[in-house]
């Protein structure tokens, strides 16, 4: 009530003359402690105290990367679905644990060792070397002071030490890593009989009040959702452009932070006449295809025009453009083919080229040597970047100082006039509805619909321009009336009658095979069709039956000795009933090829179970007291 009224008369000379009264009130009762953010008190970790700075800088990074990871797509909302705030707090405990555990075992990170890993961080390097200004420079873009990241740098340290410690002694034998790769490459092959639902749904039959009592038991399903339509205000940097301007402090700055953008790599411009021809070649073809293809190159170097030939002989996707590549760089090409033509001179011609693909005539016909554009050629692209840079900081600005001026229980339509802005409004729509015009608004249906009729939003960016919303008119979510969606209610209970005709077929198919009856003569006698899937690893899809994991593990656990499953598995195609036909073990001689990506594989999965169970049995014999709780919403 006290915030409402506030925010309705924001503007009133009472309003000012209470917020002052207030002030003084809070500074003389609760003294220098109310200010203080060192006397608050999180939590204590076996008698270490997590303070309340510590806590808000944990929760601010979480933050930061969460939006870092989610960009457009974040919202304030995020915040309680990740449970943001708990989760700072438990990586704060376990980060005390975790220095705890390491000073008993006399681990330390010293001044110059960190020092040395700061030098080293590739981020901070130009030309290989150590820079202060771009160390400096990215610190202050992340906003971030020297001693915080220097203080998470040695943190990380520590937390490498102590890792490195406890997996020391730790290491998987050559036959934890075979029965690992056993595991993960072991193929299996079987027989199955597929029972579809449609083929059942004629024979299907039911009365109103089955229909009644399936849509009763299913009500959520046709549940209409919520809509509703939004009014909304955007602003779009590029209006604030023609306010800015930029020194040439700030162009010459930019472009020598930013000089590897301008530099441009060799590039060269050829055409190529193709012969194709596989790797496996027999010789009498691979002489045939050279014959002819030294006859072509003989007539382009003899002058005949090498766009003419290439249209006429070329095999290649280039042959109607007469072979033209374009220009190209190291890097974009086969590497054989890549290698000659970056030894031609402009307006030669190769010998013939042997790639994976064929024979080829290369032409160079101009190159482009290494260079780095001038400041002068760059300079219009850098103005421009750094003019809307400026430009949507004012518009955030902007933006922020409307919300945060804006009068409580106000239509953001009248509202928006005042700054010059013209409000639009959305027809209705449900969650993920996009809004009509706006690139991208679906992203933040969540936060929509999180809000009641004529509540506003924080300040969004899509699409590069800012967007605050208000939630004009809603239709609550509601039951439909049977009558309303009989239609829909009917197509839903025929399929899932029709699906449990299926899988009774296919279980009374099963129980006749398990009885003894053979695989084939029982699938002629039934007048249904078999098949047999191809060798398949447990990671792969079964693309005879569709995705079904527990089909998979089923069929991995069956054998010689026993070939049927217990059961027959519904997948989004059918029900199918299985046997087991045969099993495929591991190459040996590609096990001892590939042991060491799995033995790495395998140290890491077994490093991450350890380290798990060894920070929870830290937590568990630890003195860990809440002082403040931080569960809830932002």
């Amino acid at each position: 009530m006290v915030l409402s009224l506030m925010r309705k008369h924001a503007k009133s000379w009472l309003i000012k003359f209470l917020i002052a009264i207030i002030a003084v009130v809070f500074v003389f009762y609760f003294g220098y402690s109310f200010t203080s953010d060192q006397a608050l008190k999180i939590a204590y970790v076996n008698g270490e105290v997590i303070s309340g700075p510590e806590y808000q800088k944990a929760y601010r990074d979480m933050i930061s990367a969460l939006q870092r990871r989610y960009k457009d797509q974040w919202n304030d909302n995020m915040v309680k679905m990740f449970n943001v705030k708990q989760r700072a707090l438990e990586s704060l405990i376990n980060q005390r644990l975790m220095t705890q555990a390491a000073k008993r075992l006399g681990i330390d990170v010293t001044e110059s060792e960190c020092q040395r890993a700061i030098m080293s961080y590739p981020a901070f390097q130009v030309n290989g070397r150590f820079n202060m200004r771009r160390y400096q420079s990215l610190l202050n873009q992340n906003r971030m002071k020297p001693e915080d990241f220097e203080s998470t740098m040695t943190q990380e340290l520590l937390d490498k030490k102590l890792k490195q410690f406890l997996f020391a002694f730790l290491d998987v034998t050559e036959q934890e890593v075979l029965e690992y790769y056993t595991f993960i490459k072991e193929k299996i092959k079987i027989g199955y009989v597929e029972f579809k639902p449609e083929d059942f749904k004629k024979s299907v039959k039911f009365d109103q009040t089955g229909l009644k009592e399936y849509f009763e038991n299913n009500r959520e399903n046709y549940r209409v959702p919520r809509k509703i339509k939004v009014t909304y205000v955007e602003i779009d940097p590029v209006d604030s452009k023609g306010g800015v301007s930029v020194t040439e402090k700030e162009i010459e700055s930019f472009y020598e932070y930013n000089n590897e953008a301008y530099t441009q790599p060799k590039q060269v411009k050829a055409r190529h006449i193709l012969f194709t021809l596989g790797e496996d070649a027999l010789k009498e073809a691979e002489d045939k295809v050279r014959k002819v293809a030294k006859e072509v190159l003989a007539k382009a170097r003899q002058g005949e025009d090498f766009a003419t030939l290439a249209k006429k002989h070329s095999e290649g996707p280039t042959k109607s453009k007469g072979g033209d590549l374009g220009y190209f760089k190291r890097g974009q090409m086969t590497p054989s083919f890549e290698e000659i033509a970056f030894k031609l001179k402009k307006g030669e011609i190769s010998d013939l080229v042997r790639t994976e693909f064929g024979y080829h005539i290369i032409k160079v016909e101009d190159i482009k040597e290494a260079a780095t554009k001038s400041l002068e050629e760059v300079r219009d692209e850098i103005v421009e970047t750094l003019t809307m840079s400026v430009a949507t900081e004012l518009a955030h600005e902007k933006g922020l100082s409307i919300i945060d001026q804006m009068p409580y229980d106000i239509e953001l339509s009248v509202y928006a006039k005042q700054y010059g802005l013209e409000a639009k409004r959305s027809s209705y729509l449900s969650k993920n509805e996009p809004v009509s015009g706006i690139d991208e608004s679906e992203k933040i249906g969540e936060a929509l619909f999180a809000l009641r009729k004529n509540e506003t939003t924080e300040l969004f960016e899509l699409d590069g321009k800012f967007y605050i919303f208000q939630v004009s008119e809603s239709k609550a979510s509601y039951l439909p009336p049977l009558k309303d969606v009989t239609e829909r209610v009917t197509d839903d209970y025929t399929d899932y009658l029709a699906a449990q005709e299926a899988t009774s077929a296919a279980s009374k198919y099963l129980e006749e095979l398990k009885e003894g009856k053979p695989w084939d003569k029982l699938a002629k006698e039934k007048g249904v069709k078999t098949g047999e899937t191809g060798f398949f690893t447990r990671e792969e899809p079964i693309s005879e039956i569709g995705y079904s994991p527990e089909l998979t593990e089923a069929a991995f656990g069956l054998n010689s000795g026993k070939r049927y499953p217990d059961k027959a598995f519904a997948t989004n195609t059918g029900v199918f009933v299985i046997r087991w036909l045969a099993r495929e073990g591991i190459d040996n001689k590609e096990f001892r090829e590939e042991e060491k990506e799995y033995r790495s594989s395998l140290v890491q999965t077994k490093h991450g179970r350890v380290f798990e169970n060894w920070l929870q049995n830290l937590r568990k014999n630890a003195d860990v007291e809440i002082v403040s709780p931080v569960s809830g919403e932002s």
